[in-house]
């Protein structure tokens, strides 16, 4: 049963993430958190693991759940179900590339998957960075909860204005400091 549940949460984690294994961290993080497969020092932990050795991060990282989780056939079912569809996708992409390139609304889909992925990598880079630094912060939001979907929203408009605006990165670094220290400062921290 654990293989299956293993094997089904990285098949989907796959299919429906976008932008690569920080990406990923999220839904990740959540699975492994509801399954109970990890903890939050845990998840940490994996990361340092997933970057410092050689291959993709998401594949290091469902290999590394997996194997903390059910020992080798763990990490095979959690390998296999987050290459799989990616493995499937590329197989239509590349069959049907030809007829849709040029397709207005395909464009427009892949312009808007970026905003998202970068609003979860934003997400991974802030739960990763506050069990680090404050271990005692409260728990981030589950992705059921609109608080979630909210700051993803904010993250992907900030993406969306930087991306067409093109400010100075001098003045996004220190809009973002700003912004960090305010927060800080507002929460406690």
């Amino acid at each position: 049963m654990i293989l299956w549940e293993l094997f089904y949460s990285f098949f989907l984690i796959g299919a429906f993430t976008f932008g690569g294994g920080y990406a990923m961290f999220p839904l990740v993080r959540e699975q492994a958190l509801a399954h109970g497969w990890l903890d939050a020092a845990q998840l940490v932990d994996f990361v340092a693991v997933s970057e410092s050795t050689p291959g993709p991060f998401a594949v290091n990282m469902a290999t590394y759940v997996g194997a903390q989780t059910a020992g080798v056939p763990g990490a095979l079912c959690a390998t296999v179900g987050v290459v799989l569809p990616s493995f499937l996708i590329i197989l239509l992409v590349a069959r049907f590339l030809r007829a849709f390139r040029d397709n207005r609304i395909v464009r427009g889909c892949m312009s808007g998957l970026k905003p998202a992925a970068v609003g979860l990598i934003a997400s991974a880079v802030l739960s990763v960075a506050l069990t680090v630094f404050v271990p005692d912060a409260p728990a981030l939001p589950s992705l059921t909860e609109p608080v979630f979907w909210v700051s993803a929203a904010v993250f992907a408009a900030a993406a969306a204005l930087l991306f067409w605006k093109k400010p100075h990165p001098v003045a996004v670094l220190g809009i973002s400091a700003a912004l960090g220290v305010a927060a800080g400062y507002a929460l406690g921290l």
